[in-house]
């Protein structure tokens, strides 16, 4: 079976190489699984669709066309959760484990099927945080009549966008860090573990930042053409990934411990009860 990967570093990012990994352990389950390396997500996905693959790892906005109950952890707002008046990260990353946990158990193998897709795994990329070219940019009002980047087969973005007064720019994971760099946006919502790759540090310069508020847990996704499987490999697979979290979440403590402090920004608490409330609706 073969595989279509999609890393923003090819080869050598960490999606690649948790997919190695995968590819391995599937071996001792009767797959014996190829891989095959993309930097441009859409061609990935259009591949797979065409069946040119048996499976795609993509990220979970992209992948939502086949199977919308999976794909809700990546909606906006969705993840982000309140204890006390603050938004308590950690069981924010809680609330997608265990959400991974219920999609991997027997009871929801229904849920993940959806014609002849089935979704075969999940992994978080981390907190995506709004990532700003000037950091004055630190309220919903300031944001009023700026460009903010939409991911355009997310027309939940637009949405938001639009009804705090701003002006949606359609972007891909392809063009959001140079639309970004070259001042065509304002700002971008992307994980830490993009600053690098998509060399974030250029657009925000000496007066950027990044604000400590999350407003989504983006996730990759694993979908496969279950006709091209063993019956059951789906629930297999579904559990390897549950126990590949914590590797995930290594990866994103890493990604934002390598971003410079002075870069972090906390938006005034008194409009944090009040934004998480705005990104459920």
């Amino acid at each position: 079976q073969i595989v279509c990967v999609w890393d923003v570093v090819g080869k050598g990012g960490d999606v690649w190489g948790a997919a190695v990994d995968y590819s391995l352990a599937m071996q001792k389950h009767g797959a014996d699984i190829e891989l095959k390396a993309y930097l441009d997500e859409r061609v990935a996905i259009e591949d797979f669709v065409s069946g040119q693959c048996d499976g795609v790892i993509a990220t979970g906005l992209r992948v939502r066309r086949f199977n919308q109950v999976s794909t809700a952890i990546d909606s906006i707002g969705a993840t982000t959760i309140l204890r006390d008046g603050r938004i308590d990260l950690e069981a924010s990353y809680g609330a997608v484990l265990k959400a991974e946990q219920i999609f991997a158990s027997p009871a929801a193998k229904n849920l993940m099927v959806q014609g002849h897709y089935e979704v075969a795994g999940i992994f978080p990329l981390g907190a995506a945080y709004p990532i700003v070219r000037d950091r004055r940019i630190n309220s919903v009002e300031a944001l009023a009549g700026k460009r903010i980047a939409a991911f355009d087969y997310d027309k939940a973005q637009a949405v938001m966008i639009q009804r705090i007064g701003a002006q949606p720019v359609a972007v891909d994971v392809t063009s959001v860090g140079p639309k970004f760099n070259n001042g065509l946006v304002d700002m971008v919502t992307l994980p830490a573990v993009a600053y690098k790759p998509f060399e974030l540090n250029k657009g925000m310069g000496t007066t950027g930042g990044i604000g400590r508020f999350p407003v989504m847990i983006p996730t990759m996704q694993l979908v496969i053409n279950k006709t091209k499987f063993k019956e059951g490999f789906g629930e297999v697979s579904r559990t390897y990934w549950v126990s590949q979290f914590e590797r995930a979440m290594k990866a994103v403590k890493v990604a934002e411990s390598g971003i410079p402090a002075g870069v972090w920004t906390d938006l005034p608490p008194e409009n944090v009860v009040k934004y998480v409330l705005m990104l459920r609706e």
